[in-house]
This record gives C-alpha cells, structure tokens and sequence, in this order.
C-alpha cells in the first residue's frame, strides 16, 4: 500500500472565506448529465475499468458469512469467464477494488478471500456507522478492532453535529484520532454530505478531513435520504483539487449511494477525467461503493458480447 496522505497542520484561514456559487455548480452538474454516454465500442472497456473502482459493499443487518462468502467470490470473479474471453481480457486479473462490510464481518471476509487466494483488500465502516453517534472512546475502539481483525481500509463516519454547529477545531481533531486509529490501514472518511446544510458545509468538511490525513473522501453512508449527487461531488472534486494544489498530496474520492446502473457508473468515470485527469483515474484515488451496480454492468457487458439481454439466471450473484 502507498504512503498516506499525512495531512496538514488545521488552517481555518483556508475556508473561513469560502462561499461555493451554488447556481454554477447546479449548471455544471446539468451539463455532465446532459452529455452523450461514451461510444460504443469504447463502452464495454470504461465498465471494465469501472468494475476495478468498485468497493463490492454489503452492509445489511442480516448479513451472514455465508453471504459475505459469495460477496468475497463475486469480487474475485466480478465478470462471467466466457465474456471475458470474448473480450479478451480474461488473463487481466480483473476484480473490484475491495469489499466493503461492518465491523462483525470483517473476519469472515478475510477469511473467505485468504481461501480464494487473493489480496483483494477489506473495507470496514466505523465510527458508529452510519449516524457517528456513540462516545468517540466507543468509535475509536471500533476502528482499532477492525484494524485487528484484518481490515486494511476504514471507512469511517464524521460527527454531523460539528459541521452543522461550525466546530472545525473539533472536528479536524476526531478526524485525527480516526487517523492515528487507523495505524498502517488507508482512512476514508465519509462526510454524508446529504446531512450536513449547505454546499459550502460539504467544502469545509471536505477540506478538513484532508487536512487532518483522510486517504479519502467519501459522499455517502449510503443509509441517508440523499446520497452521491454530482452538485455534491463537484464541490468535493474541487476541493480535493485546490487542497492538492496547496499541498501536493493528493486524495482520493469516493461517491457511494444510489449509484446502481452502468450508465451512471460511466457518468462518474468522465466526471473523475474531466475534473481531476487520468491520473486520479486509479483504485488508489477513486472508488465507487456500490451493491447492486456490478450486476447492471456484468449485464451491460453480456448484451455487448451477445446481442441480447441476460435472463435473471444467466447471471447470477455467484
């Protein structure tokens, strides 16, 4: 794993003054939805590449190892062999990014993906997920456990009381601790920007859990009303891009909620390349938390190959 980012000194001088232009970025996020999706035989290649950004996520209440089980083969398997000859990408070793569970289920992951024989790496929420609100002794324990149970990345949940009251100071410092936590694992720290008021909230929030060492930023829990937007990933884009201006450290960016069709992953894909270039288009500086999105893609790819649209059966979760 690369280096983290380790963050900056807090420097409330950066967003004290900020105020994001709301209608400007309402046009800007009309004018990505209005584009042209990408032409058709490039088309099976970006959801190919889309299908490596995905952290495959389960995070229901009635999970059990056995359905972790078959969430840890799809991820190692995440395209039918037969399509990916076709393709001829079957020798590529394509699979997501990661999977992505609660805490409880982090042992059965890492035990599920030790016997497929493969480094496919394990997300874990935190933090009292998905509403941060239980005693920060109780979220950092948390992490810490996670963290021992094998977890490599923590996507952990901020305290909304704290942008929604304007306590930055306390703020960076959870995040830091979140940080410390999280010891050699890669930090994304999810602003559930649905929750937090105003644009300008998801700017300053953004700008802060980098400044205090987040790998990355993450829109969503993917439990509130609202989830990833694109007026919200603007502002986030935007951030990540003058804090890497300001610093030289660049993070990542992660829109998780809603995102379900091959389309929309394809919408986030040229949003990434236009606002930020090629080179944040890697598993290291962006994801997509998703469930039910790799199906849609995996039947995409299937009518792509075929000519027609696969039954329910011809594609199963595993």
């Amino acid at each position: 794993m690369s280096a983290h980012q380790g963050g900056t000194e807090l420097d409330l001088s950066w967003i004290s003054k900020i105020q994001v232009n709301q209608p400007a970025v309402l046009r800007r996020a009309e004018q990505i939805q209005a584009r042209r999706p990408v032409k058709k035989e490039w088309q099976a290649a970006w959801l190919l590449k889309a299908v490596t950004f995905i952290d495959l996520t389960t995070l229901a209440g009635d999970d059990t190892p056995s359905n972790i089980q078959r969430l840890c083969y799809k991820a190692k398997y995440p395209i039918r062999e037969d399509l990916l000859k076709a393709l001829n990408m079957h020798d590529k070793g394509i699979t997501t990014a990661a999977v992505c569970v609660y805490p409880a289920r982090v042992c059965d992951a890492v035990k599920a993906l030790k016997a497929a024989g493969c480094d496919i790496p394990v997300a874990s929420v935190a933090t009292g997920f998905p509403a941060g609100q239980t005693h920060l002794k109780t979220r950092l324990e948390e992490i810490r456990l996670a963290v021992e149970d094998g977890a490599s990345e923590i996507d952990v949940v901020i305290n909304r009381t704290l942008v929604l009251t304007g306590q930055w100071e306390a703020l960076y410092d959870e995040i830091r601790q979140f940080r410390k936590a999280c010891g050699e694992a890669r930090l994304k720290t999810i602003l559930a920007t649905g929750e937090l008021g105003s644009l300008t909230n998801v700017y300053k929030a953004s700008m802060i859990a980098m400044m205090a060492g987040s790998d990355f930023i993450k829109t969503s829990t993917g439990k509130e009303t609202v989830n990833a937007t694109f007026p919200v990933a603007i502002v986030m884009l935007r951030a990540i891009r003058d804090f890497f201006w300001k610093t030289g450290n660049k993070v990542g960016f992660k829109p998780a909620g809603g995102i379900r069709s091959a389309k929309d992953s394809l919408a986030w894909l040229s949003l990434i390349k236009e606002e930020l270039g090629d080179e944040w288009l890697k598993p290291e500086l962006f994801r997509i938390g998703a469930s039910t999105l790799l199906a849609d893609i995996e039947r995409q790819i299937y009518h792509h190959v075929t000519g027609r649209y696969a039954a329910y059966h011809d594609l199963p979760m595993s």
